[in-house]
């Protein structure tokens, strides 16, 4: 629901980094797989309760998922860079919850649990529809920049990151936080689901 709008405050900055990086010699799916690496830290991290690590991990992780997009339209997207980046991103959407669920078992292993299926649903609805698309040449005018037909939703990224850092500002709220952030999800999904149908249907080979 805010990327649009957070992407526009965001692109200049990822744009200046990303040239940085070109210079470094870098390239879009080396951005990917060093921000996946640093995401998988905040597993431990969160198991064993270093929430202010945890947090910063999970913010180095979504920076370098900037970058390597802003990286990738200066130097070419390309469908396995695309590929790589949104299988990466999806695994680390569900780790997060994980590490909560290490860390508290009793507490949180329902909730998490919760979360993770509402993660499938937006997950699958989102690619399904994208690949859908794909076939029909099928493109979103607000997210043109995306190697993926990109459909929106109530939970986007930028309210998946404002979720990830509540949990861990407020940990001991993780069961609460995750149930309405995956009934959010849920709701996104029903949409998703809806509102492909329809296009698709209007979009007959």
């Amino acid at each position: 629901m805010l990327d649009r709008y957070t992407i526009q405050i965001i692109k200049h900055p990822l744009t200046s980094l990303a040239t940085i990086a070109i210079r470094c010699g870098m390239s879009a799916n080396q951005v990917t797989v060093m921000g996946f690496a640093i995401g998988l830290l905040a597993l431990p991290a969160l198991a064993f309760e270093y929430y202010g690590l945890a947090l910063l991990l999970i913010g180095l992780n979504r920076l370098f998922d900037g970058i390597d997009g802003a990286v990738a339209r200066q130097q070419g997207i390309t469908d396995a860079g695309g590929f790589l980046d949104i299988s990466l991103d999806f695994l680390f959407y569900s780790l997060v919850p994980f590490g909560f669920v290490l860390a508290a078992p009793a507490a949180n292993a329902v909730a998490g649990a919760f979360l993770i299926f509402s993660f499938i649903g937006t997950g699958t609805s989102f690619l399904a529809f994208a690949v859908m698309a794909s076939k029909r040449n099928i493109e979103n005018p607000i997210y043109r920049h995306k190697s993926l037909y990109y459909i929106g939703g109530l939970t986007e990224g930028t309210e998946t990151i404002f979720c990830f850092v509540l949990f861990c500002l407020l940990p001991q709220h993780f069961a609460t936080i995750a149930w309405i952030f995956g009934g959010l999800c849920w709701i996104t999904t029903a949409n998703r689901i809806w509102a492909g149908y329809q296009t698709l249907n209007t979009h007959k080979e």
